[in-house]
């Protein structure tokens, strides 16, 4: 009996400890479910608390992020002052700090599957700030109302035929923003296409707005200011395109008539005097400058080039020569021909029949280029295109240097009163970028007719950095308006055979 009673209570004891490692472990998970409780409805409650959706269920954006996604300031810049009135630039606005999305408002998530958000809208016309001409690039239908100077986008069917935020720019269609007798084009967007007017023409092929006039009757002007940019909106299309122009130039479009009907298949439309709702596959509003009298193939449109400009000259106006002369084929020596460029007012050469002897003795057959003013320049072209040199005092008539060759040496000649840096923009570099043999010769002091009609006293003669303090009105009157040029022919022999040696070397 006693060894019964022994072993029951042995039992009893296993049996009490098992039970207390049960009823233990079950304490434990109550403990861990009610913190798991409190610290989930803490989570929910605590109001910068970041946590992960349920797939499913959308978390609600808080009140301070909708009103600020709804709130955000539009902001319209004003038009830019007249050209040559100092603007003062807008100081730009205050960085502010980012605001910090929860990653509930990064990646809502709606019915178990993620929202793409549609990709934004590129503007119809691009903006460069005060200066840079803006253009605008559209696909798709384009209406244009000449005489009313109105580019109208109608939406796309792929939007439903609805614009919910149209938008308008008012564009100068000329390469210099603030020309003065340009008049703006309106770009505008449609709301609704059946506020389309009806189409009265409809065009297989897409427009290019320009506007002549501004600064044109310059040469220089006539291809920095549009033909230039001109080429880089139109070549791309090669040929089908058709050009509309606000300010239309008679005379301008048939000076240049050949260069348009190589850019157009198409029959130019003078807008002021059209009153046809014209229909488009597409329009280009605008043209835009890289650089004076040049071509940068680091901006839009990308890729294109003088050397390429150029060519297409040649091409358009049939010139057979695309590099220089060689000046040595075996035991025959062959002289490079040079062309004088003439001319009749100021800056003119005064000892230019003695620079024609110069330029014999040191091994050149010499040309004077006398280039006509309103009449199809491509005559006056094949004569330039057929010398190997071009010499000439800093002016219009130095434009001429786009018919050379490729590779043909090209002197400029500034004038005095401190016009190197002129020089070099208007020609220098441009000529650099057309891969011309470049020389820049300055006049001195003594070589200028200043002296004789102003006297050595006057400021324009012995200072002309205080001609240039006082603005560009009396630097344009002195020393392009008022001087001619006797070479010192000892001082500018040394140029003529540097030219002689670059074209050896060609």
């Amino acid at each position: 009996m006693g060894g019964d009673q022994g072993k029951l209570m042995k039992n009893l004891r296993g049996a009490g400890q098992k039970y207390l490692g049960v009823g233990f472990l079950l304490g434990f998970f109550l403990v861990l479910l009610t913190y798991f409780t409190v610290s989930e409805q803490f989570a929910i409650s605590a109001p910068n608390a970041i946590r992960r959706s349920s797939p499913g269920h959308r978390s609600p954006t808080t009140p301070a992020v909708a009103d600020k996604r709804e709130q955000l300031p539009v902001i319209e810049e004003e038009p830019p002052k007249a050209e040559h009135v100092h603007v003062e630039e807008a100081q730009p606005p205050p960085i502010e700090e980012p605001h910090t999305e929860t990653e509930q408002e990064q990646k809502p998530v709606t019915d178990g599957a993620a929202e793409e958000s549609a990709p934004a809208k590129k503007p119809a016309c691009d903006i460069q700030g005060p200066w840079a001409s803006d253009v605008c690039d559209i696909s798709g239908d384009v209406r244009i109302r000449g005489s009313a100077r109105e580019v109208l986008i109608p939406p796309s069917i792929e939007s439903g035929g609805a614009n919910p935020n149209p938008q308008e720019w008012r564009v100068v269609p000329y390469s210099r923003k603030h020309m003065a007798g340009i008049k703006e084009v309106t770009v505008r967007e449609l709301a609704s296409a059946s506020d389309a007017p009806a189409c009265g023409v409809r065009s297989p092929v897409p427009a290019l707005v320009f506007a002549m006039g501004g600064l044109t009757g310059n040469y220089w002007h006539d291809f920095s200011d549009i033909l230039i940019p001109l080429y880089l909106q139109a070549v791309r299309f090669e040929g089908e395109v058709q050009l509309l122009v606000e300010n239309f130039q008679p005379w301008y479009a048939g000076k240049y008539r050949t260069i348009f009907k190589k850019l157009s298949k198409y029959e130019m439309v003078d807008m002021s005097k059209d009153d046809q709702v014209r229909c488009f596959p597409g329009a280009v509003v605008g043209i835009r400058m890289h650089k004076e009298f040049s071509i940068d193939p680091a901006k839009e449109p990308l890729g294109h080039s003088m050397p390429e400009f150029t060519k297409f000259l040649r091409e358009t106006y049939g010139l057979p020569r695309d590099a220089p002369t060689k000046l040595f084929t075996g035991e025959e020596k062959t002289k490079p021909r040079m062309m004088i460029i003439s001319r009749r007012h100021p800056r003119k050469i005064m000892n230019v029949g003695e620079l024609v002897k110069l330029a014999e003795r040191v091994g050149f057959e010499v040309v004077i280029g006398d280039p006509p003013f309103n009449v199809d320049v491509g005559e006056f072209a094949k004569e330039v295109n057929g010398v190997d040199a071009l010499v000439g005092v800093h002016g219009a008539g130095l434009t001429n240097s786009l018919f050379l060759p490729t590779g043909a040496a090209f002197i400029q000649i500034n004038p005095y009163g401190k016009m190197e840096h002129i020089g070099e923009v208007d020609f220098g570099v441009p000529a650099v970028d057309m891969r011309l043999k470049y020389i820049a010769y300055s006049a001195g002091v003594e070589e200028s007719t200043l002296v004789d009609t102003l006297g050595r006293d006057h400021p324009a003669v012995k200072d002309p950095e205080s001609i240039h303090r006082s603005g560009w009105a009396k630097v344009a009157e002195y020393y392009l308006g008022t001087q001619d040029i006797k070479l010192d022919l000892v001082r500018f022999e040394p140029v003529l055979r540097q030219a002689m040696q670059l074209l050896r070397e060609e």
